[in-house]
């Protein structure tokens, strides 16, 4: 194992309390000297830590219990309670900084286990520990998405669940959470934005020329094509292909085409017992996006946050909303034909501008640039989503990423859902709305589905755009209540919109690494 010294939680101490702080004739200059020096301030009265970027919610205390983490996603106790956190080891695709596990606590952080070095690939997103063992979701090297058990010590890694196909692409495999009934529950992304492969995923394509969105159910197609250009034929720019719906780019498709349901689907929640993985799989619920957290309240009613749509691909959407699901097993959720708020995407609101949207032709008769169903649904046997299973709506592209519900020691928050908004990625994933959106945690109530900021900056967007690295939330992530009681929020740190990156076959992304935090709530 390897050990490193934890970064000071505490940076710089006043010698006069927290009253003399909160005086409104010194608090500017204060705030502005901390920003400029440190990023965070100490309270030595009280024993807390401000950080000037973020607005904490009064009753509350925020303090930073690590940071230097390279793209961290996913924490978990183990069964002496102590923290664990894993980081991913890359982005959308693999970056240098290995995917590890490390132990946080006693003023150091602790290595458990390398796991790029035991031939795990990035990225590695969810964490469990379940009867002596972690668990996590992550590529294996097919790039197909797997379940690994990894040995309390680190030593032993064994993938215990492989073969989901949508995770060649951009959307892997996400959260990996012990339900209430002693299955294992784990989020599964899916290829693409909507069902439809293009330009936006060469980078995997070239990688994985058969990647495809799946799907739990069978299907029976519209037979609804895009032209799009072949970004194959480098050597012939003008090159164009027709490309269909859940067929790997440049196949085209047909009217009353059918594709085959798979157990391991993307845009869908699977279980299964971990002792007996593949045996035991099962589709929990289906037909969402990106689904990304899982979480169960006090009486085992499940709920997930789901990342919407982007406008990207030959088939953009202009949605309005992400959205956080309550979750019925055996349901289908509308992906990729429905909204984040369960509309038909027929609906004129979901175009984006004719100039971002291909062509789109059945039977090659074009039938303009407008959004249309590629699901014969009647055919398929699928009925419209209840749209009363819409647990919450978040802003456009604030990405809603893990998502816990409050203990009873929370008070009047008991209950009450808290997510993760990790932001958006604009222009890439939208060129019509550059905002920033998200980066921030935001608490639902169940009983009134209003999505209302919890801990956020004082300004939209991240942290680094405000003041200094580490002054404040960048891109929250996971977010889960501890043994104690308190929040721990995993803050993936600082990613760049870099073009440039495309050039070398990556995506426009630049992940900046010794920025990752976990952030510590408590009440006071």
């Amino acid at each position: 194992m390897k050990t490193t010294a934890m970064h000071n939680r505490h940076l710089l101490a006043l010698p006069a309390g927290r009253r003399w702080v909160r005086s409104g004739l010194y608090l500017p200059l204060f705030s502005g000297l901390c920003a400029l020096l440190l990023g965070s301030c100490k309270d030595t009265k009280e024993g807390t830590v401000s950080f000037p970027t973020t607005q904490v919610p009064d009753g509350y205390r925020l303090e930073k219990v690590v940071d230097g983490l390279n793209f961290p996603t996913s924490l978990a106790w183990d069964a002496q309670g102590k923290l664990h956190v894993v980081e991913a080891g890359g982005g959308f695709l693999p970056e240098p900084q290995p995917a590890r596990i490390l132990r946080v606590g006693s003023g150091k952080l602790t290595e458990v286990v390398n796991l790029t070095a035991k031939g795990v690939v990035a990225p590695v997103v969810g964490l469990a520990f379940h009867n002596g063992a972690f668990y996590i979701s992550h590529r294996s090297a097919d790039l197909m998405g797997a379940v690994s058990r990894v040995s309390a010590d680190g030593g032993s890694v064994n993938q215990i669940l492989g073969g989901f196909l949508d995770s060649q692409a951009e959307h892997p495999l996400n959260d990996l959470r012990m339900g209430p009934d002693g299955r294992m529950y784990l989020a599964t992304g899916p290829a693409a934005n909507s069902a439809v492969p293009g330009m936006d995923l060469a980078p995997f394509i070239s990688r994985s020329p058969n990647l495809r969105t799946t799907s739990a159910q069978d299907l029976v197609l519209t037979g609804r094509n895009f032209k799009v250009a072949d970004f194959r034929t480098k050597d012939n720019l003008t090159d164009s292909v027709m490309t269909g719906a859940y067929v790997p780019f440049g196949v085209a498709t047909t009217p009353g085409q059918r594709i085959a349901g798979t157990n391991k689907p993307g845009g869908a929640i699977v279980s299964f017992d971990p002792m007996n993985a593949e045996a035991t799989l099962q589709t929990h619920a289906s037909g969402m996006r990106n689904v990304i957290g899982l979480t169960w309240d006090a009486t085992g009613q499940m709920y997930t946050a789901v990342n919407g749509y982007d406008v990207r691909g030959p088939r953009p959407v202009k949605d309005e909303y992400d959205a956080t699901y309550k979750v019925v097993k055996g349901t289908w959720y509308g992906f990729p034909d429905f909204s984040a708020a369960l509309e038909p995407l027929t609906m004129d609101k979901f175009n984006p501008p004719a100039s971002l949207q291909a062509t789109a032709f059945i039977n090659n008769v074009s039938q303009g640039k407008k959004l249309g169903f590629v699901i014969n649904h009647a055919a398929s046997g699928l009925t419209p989503p209840d749209r009363a299973l819409v647990a919450g709506l978040h802003p456009f592209h604030s990405s809603p990423s893990m998502i816990d519900v409050a203990p009873a020691s929370w008070g009047a928050f008991a209950g009450h859902l808290f997510v993760a908004e990790w932001g958006d990625l604009t222009p890439p994933t939208d060129p019509t709305d550059l905002r920033p959106v998200g980066y921030r945690i935001v608490r639902i109530n169940p009983a009134t589905k209003q999505v209302e900021p919890f801990l956020a900056n004082r300004q939209p967007g991240p942290a680094s755009k405000q003041g200094p690295v580490g002054a404040g939330l960048e891109r929250p992530f996971d977010v889960q209540f501890g043994p104690d009681g308190a929040m721990y929020i995993v803050d993936y740190g600082v990613v760049k919109i870099n073009p440039a990156r495309k050039d070398n076959n990556r995506e426009p992304y630049e992940y900046v690494p010794g920025t990752g935090v976990i952030w510590k709530v408590t009440k006071r």
